[in-house]
């Protein structure tokens, strides 16, 4: 599993060559180019900038390992695709649930993506997933995501452990609180309206469709309605989404805080 994702990688400066005029080849240097290569098996995963800093799966990996440890957060799985390109690992806290219905407990989850070609920052990201794409793509609850991206110039990529240690404490502070809150607080059907005018009107049919159909009674029941048309319905390449998926739970925690205290 974990062990997929620790292959060994390097940096090779990338050098240019022509002809001069007595028709040798000259090599360059200092080309601004610089090559990222997987040492097992010597493939080159892509060509970087020099302004991009290098955060190997490992680095990742050992910046969380001390909080997931104390937590007791377990490994779920490891994804490595594109022979190395890009890396997702999710650990689930099985000591930290909520029971949704019957038999169903949702426990949070922290999922790390990372890339070597340049196609994914650095990305910490909290929530209660059911499900994770190929594509990176998260079906489920998101609390919290953060990203880092791979620069030289950016100064958080040294602070990594701290930020995955507060995003797993919020976490955890989120599923005993407001989860348990969201499941014990019956909807109120002026906020059902509010989340409406929040969805794009490009999806506004099936929206309205799923909640004729499912008929949200708590405010944990609006949020996976959210989700849900966020995930099946909504474009990941447009910014909407991303803004609209972004305010989902804030915007029902509040509402959630609103009708508890009413």
């Amino acid at each position: 599993m974990i062990n997929e994702a620790m292959f060994p990688v390097k940096e090779i400066e990338a050098f240019g060559s022509y002809n001069d005029e007595l028709g040798d080849v000259v090599l360059t240097q200092n080309t601004g180019y610089k090559f990222i290569v997987r040492e097992d098996t010597g493939e080159i995963l892509s060509c970087m900038t020099d302004e991009y800093k290098l955060v190997t799966n490992e680095e990742l990996h050992l910046a969380a390992d001390e909080t997931l440890r104390k937590c007791g957060a377990i490994e779920r799985e490891v994804k490595v695709l594109g022979g190395g390109k890009r890396t997702i690992m999710r650990y689930v806290i099985p000591n930290v649930k909520v029971k949704i219905s019957g038999n169903d407990i949702v426990n949070p989850e922290i999922m790390f993506k990372n890339s070597y070609d340049g196609s994914w920052e650095i990305g910490i990201q909290a929530g209660a997933y059911r499900l994770v794409c190929a594509n990176g793509m998260v079906i489920g609850v998101v609390l919290s995501k953060k990203s880092n991206k791979h620069s030289v110039y950016n100064p958080r990529i040294s602070e990594l452990p701290e930020i995955i240690a507060e995003t797993i404490e919020n976490t955890s502070n989120i599923f005993k609180e407001d989860f348990a809150l969201m499941l014990d607080t019956k909807v109120d059907k002026d906020h059902v309206q509010s989340l409406i005018e929040m969805v794009p009107t490009n999806v506004m049919e099936p929206f309205v469709q799923y909640l004729m159909g499912h008929n949200p009674e708590n405010y944990w029941d609006l949020i996976n309605a959210a989700t849900w048309v966020n995930t099946h319905h909504m474009n990941r390449n447009h910014n909407s989404t991303h803004t609209f998926e972004s305010r989902i739970f804030p915007t029902i925690s509040k509402w959630t805080h609103e009708k508890a205290r009413a």
